[in-house]
C-alpha cells in the first residue's frame, strides 16, 4: 500500500510540475508608474517668506513608498548628450560663495529651492533664470527590492537601474 501511494505522490508531483500553457494577459497598470517630468527653462520665483523657488504638483499623486529624484541640467557635451547634476547641490562661486539648489516633496507636491551664503541679488541669472530639471518618480515597490543600489547621482545609471523610460519625457513649465 506505502509504494502504490508513493507512486501516485511522485506521478503527481511530475504531472502539476510540468504543466506549460500560454502566459496570460499583462494586468492592468497600477498607480505607482514610473515617471518623468522635464521642468523646462523655468524661472526660480522669488518671494519674501521663503526665498527663490520653484513648486510643482503632482497629478496624479505618487504612492506613499515613492521617492523622487530631481536633477539639474547643467550643460551639455554636444547637442544630444546632456550633462544631469543631482541635486541637492552646492556650486563654489568666486569668493567665497556658496549657492545651494535643493528640494523637498510630499505625495502631492515638490518644491525645489536656492539658497546662498551671500545677497542673491547679485546672482547671474546663469543661476536662476532658465533653468531645467528632471524629476524622476520612483516607486517604492522598486527602491527595496533590490541590494545593490545605483549610484544616484547619474541619471542614466538610474534610468537603467528602475528600467525607466525616459523616452518620453513629460514636459511642464
Amino acid at each position: 500500500m506505502k509504494k502504490i501511494l508513493t507512486l501516485f505522490a511522485v506521478v503527481g508531483l511530475f504531472a502539476f510540475t510540468s504543466c506549460e500553457g500560454p502566459e496570460g494577459p499583462e494586468g492592468a497598470p497600477g498607480q505607482n508608474v514610473n515617471k518623468v517630468f522635464e521642468i523646462l527653462n523655468e524661472d526660480f520665483d522669488y518671494n519674501n517668506d521663503d526665498g527663490y523657488n520653484i513648486y510643482g504638483i503632482f497629478n496624479p499623486l505618487i504612492g506613499d513608498a515613492s521617492t523622487i529624484l530631481i536633477y539639474r541640467l547643467a550643460g551639455t557635451i554636444d547637442s544630444n548628450t546632456p550633462v544631469w547634476q543631482l541635486i541637492p547641490r552646492t556650486i563654489y562661486l568666486s569668493n567665497n560663495r556658496e549657492l545651494d539648489y535643493d528640494y523637498d516633496f510630499s505625495k502631492e507636491d515638490f518644491k525645489i529651492y536656492v539658497r546662498a551664503n551671500y545677497d542673491m541679488e547679485t546672482t547671474a541669472a546663469d543661476y536662476l533664470d532658465n533653468q531645467t530639471f528632471r524629476v524622476v518618480i520612483v516607486p517604492g515597490s522598486f527602491t527595496n527590492k533590490s541590494s545593490v543600489k545605483p549610484d544616484y547621482s547619474d541619471y542614466y545609471e538610474v534610468i537603467k537601474k528602475y528600467n525607466i523610460d525616459d523616452s518620453n519625457v513629460k514636459k511642464i513649465n
